[in-house]
């Protein structure tokens, strides 16, 4: 990288910024010069999914790599997309509503270097899209820091500079849809590769925002049960049996005492405990599958 009118230019050509994009022509025509000014000669590749506005356009006009969906696949879809595509040896994925700032770009990629395997842009509560959104946010970050026990410090941000080599290794892994930024965290966590953090001040996005609040609430919840799954099942179901098995004791205490019966609902509870209790043993040998091949190489290389 080197300074120019006290810019940071980046220069290296092994890198590649990746935007997904779905109907942000108004943003990308103010983002992609701006991003040019910053990206030297960097790979700079926009996935275009299924806009039905002017982003291809938009693209061309400023000379950078488009890649279209026939069709809306979702935003890790276009993920994928742009990491297949890319030559660079370092991505850097990036929103293109404008919630990004180029000028935060050398930040992450000066953490990169000393020796991390991926690096988060991690944005502050007045930059969250929302209250809802901020308490929802907030409630991840503590749960998926008990989960790897590390603080994390925003796990559903967008905004990363990854290892290439490392970050393809989970493709399969990624949704095409929401959370690729939770399943991909936890994944480089569950793997042991470094991860840090470069606090970021995100601007509002320009467009409408493609998260409904009713209509994604489910998928927030999904994001709670692959938080678990992903690094550690048993921390996830270990203390649902519990729940199971304590209610039952305590159920049968109570009728045992009153009425001297066991009942069918402490029978029920018993066995949910147990049943629970075998899911997580399962599942953490499942989970254990999926980074068998992550260890053929030392973490920061």
């Amino acid at each position: 990288m080197s300074s120019k009118n006290n810019k940071t230019i980046i220069m290296s050509p092994t890198l590649s910024i990746i935007l997904p994009a779905k109907n942000e022509a108004a943003s990308l025509q103010s983002l992609l010069p701006k991003l040019r000014e910053y990206a030297g000669e960097a790979e700079i590749i926009v996935v275009d999914d299924g806009s039905t506005d002017n982003t291809v356009e938009i693209c061309q006009q400023n000379q950078v790599k488009v890649i279209s969906h026939p069709y809306s696949i979702g935003n890790g879809g276009a993920i994928k997309s742009g990491a297949r595509a890319a030559k660079g040896e370092t991505l850097l994925f990036m929103d293109a509503d404008g919630q990004h700032k180029p000028e935060d770009i050398p930040r992450l990629l000066a953490k990169l270097g000393e020796k991390y395997d991926m690096v988060v842009g991690a944005r502050d509560r007045a930059s969250q899209a929302g209250a809802h959104r901020a308490v929802a946010n907030g409630f991840y970050n503590h749960l998926s820091s008990w989960m790897v026990g590390q603080k994390i410090h925003d796990l559903t941000s967008g905004f990363r500079a990854v290892n290439a080599k490392k970050f393809r290794k989970f493709l399969y892994l990624l949704p095409n849809t929401f959370s690729y930024p939770t399943t991909i965290t936890m994944s480089f966590f569950r793997a042991g590769y470094a991860i840090a953090y470069v606090p970021i001040e995100a601007p509002k996005r320009i467009g409408k925002s493609h998260v409904h609040v009713i209509k994604d609430g489910f998928r927030f919840l999904l994001i709670i049960i692959k938080i678990g799954t992903l690094y550690s099942p048993q921390k996830l179901f270990l203390p649902i049996s519990l729940s199971f098995f304590t209610t039952g004791l305590a159920y049968y205490l109570y009728t045992f005492i009153t009425t001297h019966r066991f009942t069918n609902m402490s029978a029920l509870m018993f066995i949910s405990a147990i049943l629970t209790f075998l899911i997580g043993i399962v599942s953490e040998q499942v989970s254990a599958l999926h980074y068998k091949d992550s260890d053929n190489e030392p973490s920061g290389q």
